[in-house]
């Protein structure tokens, strides 16, 4: 069983190529994790092995808790894993918020997640996301993790805030705009 490869990447069409040792790994990735590596010059991917008895295949993910997080999700029944590795890559902590608050919006959101199958995932992961919380699986960037501080600092849940950080694009903004964006966003759900 294959965990863990560093090498170059190279892009195929919609696959991605790890050069290592001589051969090269064809591993699935989801397209927000291929747009990062895209241009970069070395990878190191977290893997699961998918066995069956007609295929074999490689799925990648940028931490070892991105990877838990999938087989936590391949784990209910109806997932396979092109879907689970979809749901982590629509956002970690993203998928845990909204088994958490059972929004059926981020489930329906990805394709193929229909709100059936959204919510079968949010009641088989509720017992199971204890463990997955105490991961940190918490924002992406320094600029969330701030925006999300002021947002708790001025007394507001740390879940109202993980889904303002979903709805605004906090990367493009300069972090003092990223918050006040964040407090007009929360102000329309309140």
């Amino acid at each position: 069983m294959l965990a863990l490869i560093t090498g170059q990447p190279q892009l195929l069409n919609d696959r991605l190529i790890v050069i290592t040792g001589g051969l090269g790994y064809g591993v699935f990735v989801g397209p927000r994790l291929m747009a990062q590596i895209a241009h970069a010059t070395s990878v190191t991917l977290y893997l699961h092995t998918y066995v069956r008895e007609d295929r074999l295949e490689l799925y990648g993910f940028n931490s070892a808790s991105e990877l838990q997080l999938f087989e936590q999700v391949l784990g209910v029944s109806g997932v396979g894993p092109k879907m689970a590795v979809a749901l982590v890559d629509a956002g970690a902590s993203q998928l845990v918020s909204a088994v958490q608050q059972a929004d059926l919006g981020f489930f329906t959101s990805v394709p193929r997640v229909g709100k059936k199958l959204g919510q079968k995932i949010i009641i088989e992961l509720k017992s199971k996301l204890g463990g997955l919380v105490d991961l940190n699986l918490g924002p992406v960037s320094q600029k969330q993790a701030d925006v999300l501080a002021a947002l708790t600092s001025l007394g507001f849940a740390d879940n109202i805030g993980q889904t303002v950080l979903r709805e605004i694009d906090v990367e493009s903004l300069p972090l003092d705009q990223a918050v006040k964006a964040a407090l007009k966003l929360v102000n329309k759900l309140a």
